[in-house]
Formats: structure tokens, C-alpha cells, sequence
């Protein structure tokens, strides 16, 4: 743990796994960071420790007995925005895109390095921490896609898009730069704030998005891949994106 107490972290962590190892030495290197943490072993325990203390921070085991972790992810998003950190065993990877789906904020595979763990925990909380800047303009708009900023909602022809606070800003942030090509490291750094972290985290929301703002989301128009580098977003008019209504 040599120089994990140079962290100086403050804030509430509950580590969810039903390990009993596993909790103990995800705590431990939790608390020498500076953290105040609360252990439990199962999903029930999860939702009742966090009603009652609301952590700032859930670092929560996918595979468990009883109530799955994706299922208490489920349940913690239906009523906070609080961030989630995912443990998955190796292999694992439609669990990984389900609780990146459901809303989590990172995840780390087993078996994990504690430290690097403890780094994603600190990464995740300095992003959620973060002052949300006032946005310059109160509304994007492009063709039949709406965002309204302070509202954070938006529209596609006129019906509610159910985006998760990450796709939300995901799809800000490319109507913000339209026509401009972007790597899976940018949008990381740009719109998680990560300096570090799994890529896939981008492809996962990237994907999601397509699905809810394209009419063929195998054939994207708006979120394009740009071979070899990244993702680039097309507003009406332009490249293949010529047929949105107004």
C-alpha cells in the first residue's frame, strides 16, 4: 500500500461483494486512501446500507447470490445518480456491458490490482465531484434531435429519449464539436474526465447511443466510426446524414 495515504481522499465508499476477503482488502486499501468505508455481502444489505448512509461512491461485485449486482445497479440509478464501480470476473464481458448500460461508471476486472482499484475509485469521485459548468447555450438542436442542457433531456421527433446521465453527456458533447473527429482516449478524458481507463467503457455508450438516435443503428448517420481513429458526428446535411426531418 506504499503510497496510497498520500491520496488524502475524504468521502463514504460501500463495497458490495460477497466475498469476505475480497471486502476486507478493498477496505483496506480504501481506508488508507482516506476514505470512511462500509462493507456488505449481498445485494439486500447493499440497498439498505446505502438508504441509510448514502456513500458517495458504490464499489459493487457483479456476480453474487441472491439479488445480482447488475440488479442493485438497477435499482440505485432508479433513484440516485450515485457512482457505481463494477467488479466482473474475467470473461465476464456482457456482464460488463450490461452494468455499463444500466449506468455504471467504471469497472475493474478479477482478478484486480486493490491499488488500482483505489485509482479508479479517486478518478471516478474527482469527475462526479467536478462543478457542472453552466451550459453556454440553453438548447442543441439538430434536425428532428433536441437537447435541452438545463433540463438535461431531450427529444427525438417529438418523443422523450431515455438517456443515462453518461449518454446524455456523450451526446451533448458531439453536437457541441459536430464534423470533428474524436478518439476513444478524448471522449474518455472529455466527457468521463478519466485520464486513465478501460476504452471500451467509450464503445459501450457509443453503441447504446446509436441505438436510441439512429434509424439503423448497424448504419450509423449521426455517431459515424472514423477508421483507424475514432467517432465523428455528422449533423443533417452533411456526409451520409441527409435525411433528417426538421
Amino acid at each position: 500500500m506504499s503510497g496510497m495515504n498520500e491520496l488524502g481522499q475524504t468521502g463514504q465508499v460501500l463495497v458490495v461483494d460477497d466475498d469476505e476477503t475480497v471486502r476486507d482488502v478493498v477496505r483496506r486499501y480504501l481506508e488508507v486512501a482516506g476514505f470512511t468505508v462500509r462493507v456488505v455481502g449481498d445485494g439486500e444489505q447493499a440497498l439498505l446500507s446505502f438508504a441509510e448512509h448514502r456513500p458517495d461512491l458504490v464499489v459493487l461485485d457483479v456476480m453474487m447470490p441472491g439479488m445480482s449486482g447488475l440488479e442493485v445497479c438497477r435499482r440505485l440509478r432508479d433513484s440516485s445518480e450515485v457512482p457505481v464501480v463494477m467488479l466482473t470476473a474475467l470473461g465476464e464481458e456482457e456482464n460488463r456491458i450490461a452494468g455499463l448500460q444500466l449506468g455504471a461508471d467504471d469497472y475493474v476486472t478479477k482478478p484486480f490490482s486493490p491499488r488500482e482499484l483505489t485509482l479508479r475509485v479517486v478518478s471516478v469521485l474527482r469527475r462526479s465531484r467536478m462543478p457542472r459548468q453552466e451550459p453556454v447555450v440553453a438548447e442543441l438542436v439538430d434536425g428532428d434531435l433536441r437537447l435541452q442542457l438545463d433540463a438535461r433531456q431531450a427529444w427525438l421527433a417529438d418523443s422523450n429519449l431515455p438517456l443515462t446521465t453518461r449518454e446524455f453527456d456523450l451526446l451533448a458533447y458531439f453536437l457541441t464539436h459536430p464534423g470533428t473527429a474524436f478518439t476513444r482516449s478524448d471522449l474518455l478524458e472529455r466527457v468521463w474526465g478519466w485520464d486513465f481507463g478501460d476504452q471500451s467503457t467509450v464503445t459501450v455508450h457509443v453503441r447504446r447511443l446509436r441505438e436510441k438516435i439512429e434509424p439503423e443503428p448497424a448504419k450509423p448517420v449521426r455517431v459515424a466510426t472514423v477508421w483507424g481513429v475514432g467517432y465523428r458526428y455528422d449533423p443533417c446535411g452533411t456526409g451520409d446524414n441527409a435525411q433528417c426531418s426538421p
